[in-house]
């Protein structure tokens, strides 16, 4: 019933502030284009842009008047004279490491997939017990060769003297060096390995071609250290490669890595004298 009076008009409906959602039309696709563009964005905010600094960095290192086999580089630096500060900042660079590998899981997790699945990271207790003793087995496979490789580069003056730990004698030092060694195991593997073969089978690359592509960038990045640790680390990055598209697992990967990382940053505070004079460290 309208209850307005004779010859008036009725009062005029309440306004809503309901906000008009406009329809945003479809969901992108995974067009090539896209894949591409991504690929390219990821990796320039991390593992290539270090390949790119590590080209850079060894044309610098043979126009010093210094022999490369003369020069050292160092891996986990310390960042303060202060100690807590040094411990923040060792903290925050692990951390911050990480966040290109929570980019790549994102992006491989949009339109509901999981990410776990696609790299092979879901399973149980046994499965990924499995995973682990195969990581064990690559790092003896890459790592024992690894040691040669470095101490023949030494040998023959091509491979700077890689000084795994600038940290100061400090109660948290080997904390710092295990984290570290898992943060790059976890990066290199999820980037290089998991993410970079996923994308490109997505683009409908060859498999030939996709394991070369991840070998040669894992060497790229590692050229700071001088060509013959680059070449040791493409034949790595085949090998795992390889087994990722054989077994479909990404876990194997990661321990191996991290577990050879862990040698190599905490072994020198721990191995004899003679073994670091054979390896000219």
């Amino acid at each position: 019933m309208n209850d307005a009076a004779p010859g008036t008009a009725a009062p005029p409906a309440a306004a809503t502030n309901t906000p008009v959602i406009e329809d945003p039309g479809p969901v992108p696709t995974e067009t090539p284009s896209r894949i591409r563009a991504e690929i390219i964005i990821v990796f320039a905010l991390s593992l290539g842009q270090a390949a790119v600094w590590a080209i850079i960095n060894l044309i610098e290192r043979y126009q010093r008047e210094v022999a490369i086999g003369g020069q050292t580089a160092q891996v986990n630096p310390s960042r303060s004279d202060i100690e807590y500060l040094d411990l923040i900042r060792q903290i925050l660079a692990i951390g911050f490491r990480l966040v290109p590998v929570l980019l790549a899981l994102y992006l491989l997790s949009t339109h509901g997939r999981s990410w776990a699945r696609r790299l092979g990271l879901a399973g149980n207790g046994r499965r990924w017990g499995k995973d682990l003793a195969l990581g064990a087995g690559l790092a003896a496979l890459i790592g024992i060769p690894g040691i040669g490789l470095y101490a023949l580069g030494r040998a023959i003056g091509q491979t700077v003297r890689v000084d795994t730990s600038g940290l100061p004698d400090q109660w948290w030092a080997a904390t710092i060096l295990l984290m570290a060694a898992a943060s790059w195991g976890i990066l290199e593997e999820v980037l290089v390995v998991g993410y970079l073969m996923t994308r490109l089978q997505d683009l409908k690359w060859s498999v030939t071609a996709i394991i070369i592509t991840s070998a040669v960038l894992r060497g790229a990045y590692h050229l700071y250290q001088g060509w013959p640790m680059a070449l040791g680390n493409v034949v790595m990055g085949l090998v795992f490669a390889w087994a990722y598209h054989r077994t479909g697992r990404l876990l194997p990967m990661i321990a191996a890595h991290s577990l050879m990382d862990v040698v190599a940053f905490v072994g020198p505070e721990v191995a004899p004298e003679s073994l670091l004079d054979w390896l000219n460290v």
